[in-house]
Formats: structure tokens, C-alpha cells, sequence
């Protein structure tokens, strides 16, 4: 089994170093991480710079590792287009450093990567560690969570243009309460912006992650259920049309013309 690591934390992240020795007890591994942080750049590409991707050593035990300079999607594009030979079984994308939950999906880099991957038909999972500090995590509890997680994955089929988004809780493995297949909660909305004064009375406006002061949510949606103490799966499609919604909207126009004008 070949297995495609990528993230958006950065190559030397520590979340991608806990993935790489989880998947390893799996098949062969490769990493194709950005050179730097890219959180919070969705799914864009670069198109206007060439991509260098340079060979590192950190990951000791895997087929091949790169650093590219640039995006989440950009490494899943090279490497399925270009760096590996083969195409591989899965593409895991993290574990990145803080949840990815609700609208997350529209501005994360971790689940871009697992997207990416899904455009070329690639079994995918996009994988977020409830932590935001690297002084939090303690490698062993989330290598146990996640290896367990993996393991049930791989004995099974990721339905056709579906990747999965996993949120591990920052508890031992004996605390936790399980996994909870749950929707996203689209209505919750974890970044503001606030506006600070600079010494000469210009304001500027910076993005607050309030996530730690959203009033206690749902206990079926993937944020509630997380702070419950589960590993959260949440299943996403790519599916970008609904049938029926174009033939509405096609009945808008059916007698369409545009007026002639004298």
C-alpha cells in the first residue's frame, strides 16, 4: 500500500512527523508537505511562480519526502502529476495543529489537500488535532487515537467523490468517548475580525479565533461531539451541481430572450 502525506502546517510541523510514523505501520509512505506554514489558504494554487520541490531527511523510513514552495493543493498536484511514479491507495493531509470544524471547510489548507487528492479520484482524509500549541500535544496519546482511527479506515472503501474530515480530541485514548460520524456545523462561525488602533490612530483589522468563547454547541454536530471527548468523521462530497436545482433554475429562463433594442 502506498501512502501520500501532505499538510499545511509546514514540512517540520510535528503533527506531520505523528502521521508519518502512524502510516508507516501501514505501507510506504511519502511526504509532499508546503516548505512553510500555508494555513488558511484553502484551495488555491500557485500559478504566477515556478514550484521547486526539494528533497529532506526528516522523515526517516519513508520512499521519498519533498518540501514544495508552495500551497496544500499545490503538493497533492505535484505530487500526483509528477513526483511520484505511482499513484497511491490514500492521501492524508495533516494532522494539523487545531480543529478544522464548520465553515473551516472553505478556509483550511488541511482540507484542501484532502479535496485535491479527491479530484483525482484518490482515497482521502483530511486529519486536525484538537490543540494549539506544540507544548499541549503529547505525541504517544495522539499516535494511539490515530492509529486505531487508520486501521478500521483501511479495512474499508471511501464511497466514489468522498473524502473524510477527522478531528481527534487532545485526551488519552482511555478518556475518550469514541467516534461520532457527524455533519458539519455550517453555522458556526469561529473567526471575526476586531479592530485595533496603531500609535497614529489608524485601525487595523485582524482575524480572532473565538472558538474557546462559542457557547456550548449541539451535541450532534462535529464541534459539540468533539468537546464531548470523540473523534469526529466527518464525510464531505465534491460534488460542485444538484440536478434538481439546475432544472429549477433552467424554468427561470425557458422563454428567455433579450429585448431588441431600436
Amino acid at each position: 500500500m502506498k501512502i501520500l502525506v501532505t499538510n499545511d502546517d509546514g514540512v517540520f510541523a510535528p503533527g506531520v512527523e505523528i502521521m508519518v510514523e502512524v502510516l508507516q505501520h501501514f505501507g510506504d509512505v511519502y511526504v509532499v508537505c508546503p516548505d512553510q506554514e500555508r494555513s488558511a489558504i484553502s484551495h488555491s494554487i500557485t500559478l504566477r511562480q515556478p514550484l521547486k520541490a526539494k528533497k529532506v531527511g526528516n522523515f526517516p523510513g519513508t520512499k521519498g519526502s519533498w518540501a514544495v514552495n508552495g500551497t496544500t493543493a499545490d503538493c497533492v498536484k505535484l505530487a500526483l502529476e509528477v513526483l511520484l511514479k505511482d499513484t497511491p491507495d490514500f492521501v492524508f493531509s495533516g494532522i494539523n495543529m487545531g480543529p478544522n470544524l464548520g465553515r473551516d471547510l472553505y478556509y483550511s489548507g488541511t482540507i484542501a489537500g484532502a479535496a485535491e487528492s479527491s479530484l483525482y479520484q484518490v482515497p482521502s482524509i483530511a486529519v486536525s488535532l484538537d490543540a494549539f500549541h506544540d507544548t499541549t500535544i503529547k505525541a504517544g496519546q495522539v499516535k494511539s487515537l490515530f492509529y486505531e482511527v487508520v486501521e478500521v479506515i483501511l479495512q474499508n472503501k471511501i464511497p466514489k467523490g468522498v473524502f473524510l474530515n477527522i478531528n481527534l480530541p487532545n485526551i488519552p485514548k482511555e478518556l475518550c468517548e469514541g467516534v461520532s460520524i457527524v455533519p458539519l456545523d455550517m453555522e458556526l462561525s469561529r473567526y471575526r475580525y476586531v479592530g485595533l488602533n496603531d500609535p497614529h490612530g489608524q485601525v487595523y483589522y485582524w482575524l480572532k479565533d473565538e472558538l474557546v468563547s462559542i457557547p456550548y454547541p449541539p451535541e450532534t454536530n462535529d464541534y459539540g461531539k468533539l468537546k464531548q471527548g470523540f473523534v469526529t468523521i466527518s464525510p464531505i462530497t465534491i460534488k460542485t451541481y444538484e440536478k434538481r436545482k439546475i432544472e429549477k433554475i433552467e424554468r427561470w429562463f425557458k422563454s428567455f430572450k433579450y429585448k431588441q433594442h431600436s
